[in-house]
């Protein structure tokens, strides 16, 4: 019994730890007040400033395009890799599989110096090129390591069978490969537009002058520290609450919409 409360207790303590930040400012959001531990009353003044400020909007469609674009082409290409690293050979698999895991360990601030040195020296100046590609950089190798474990998991001898009955490489790859990756090729994909959405370090690196994503509209926001600072960023704790409960509408959909596995024995 006490084993069992303790537990109780333990998960407890770490959702509180997770959720109870997010928690307040959603609650605060509700509040015309700017100050968070100030209470004046219910209003829904944060989330007015939010649409109605035409430079957020802006600010909020750069990072999610932005963020789309570079999780698609990340996408592709981790996936292409995962696939072409897993049936090479075992010297080249195990030299690119670990080359593909080194953005993953290394230190973000490293990885975003070493592309601005890198665009310098071929003659790139910062564009919405080098931002994509910077985004790319960091969001590849966890599309790869969400591909991979998939590949692992798949029945080895159904490409060769699929060559055996006729069918040409690339109908192989497409129809009898790629089908048994999509779980691991969307989980990739969500991993790689929450990292984008998230990113700041590379972003400031690689960004050309005067775009902004709501990491970089933040940080610079908050380095003002004036009133109207203070106004706009409360404008971000609606931005944060819409965020949270799409995220939340997103992952009971999904676990609803699951078979379980019983049922899917049953099937087949």
């Amino acid at each position: 019994m006490i084993k069992k409360c303790l537990k109780s207790f333990y998960i407890g303590l770490v959702l509180i730890l997770l959720y109870a930040p997010i928690l307040l400012l959603a609650v605060y959001s509700f509040n015309e007040v700017n100050t968070i531990g100030t209470w004046g009353s219910f209003s829904l003044v944060h989330y007015q400033k939010l649409f109605g400020d035409p430079v957020i909007l802006e600010m909020i469609g750069n990072t999610v395009v932005l963020a789309i674009v570079a999780a698609t082409l990340s996408t592709l290409l981790g996936t292409a890799g995962a696939i072409g690293i897993y049936y090479s050979r075992k010297t080249v698999k195990t030299l690119l599989g670990g080359a593909s895991q080194i953005p993953v360990v290394n230190a973000e601030i490293v990885t975003a110096l070493a592309l601005a040195i890198a665009f310098v020296t071929v003659g790139l100046d910062k564009s919405y090129f080098t931002l994509v590609v910077g985004h790319m950089v960091i969001c590849t190798p966890f599309v790869y390591l969400s591909v991979v474990p998939k590949l692992k998991q798949m029945d080895g001898s159904l490409y060769e069978a699929a060559l055996d009955l006729g069918a040409s490489p690339s109908k192989a790859l497409f129809k009898v490969v790629l089908p048994q990756l999509i779980p691991g090729i969307i989980s990739g994909f969500m991993l790689a537009v929450t990292l984008s959405l998230d990113d700041y370090i590379v972003t400031s690196y690689c960004k050309p002058s005067g775009f902004n994503t709501i990491s970089t509209y933040v940080y610079n926001a908050t380095l003002k520290g004036n009133a109207h600072t203070a106004e706009t960023l409360s404008s971000f704790w609606a931005l944060t609450t819409i965020i949270f409960v799409l995220i939340v509408a997103v992952v009971l959909v999904m676990n609803l919409t699951k078979k379980p596995d019983g049922r899917k024995r049953n099937e087949t």
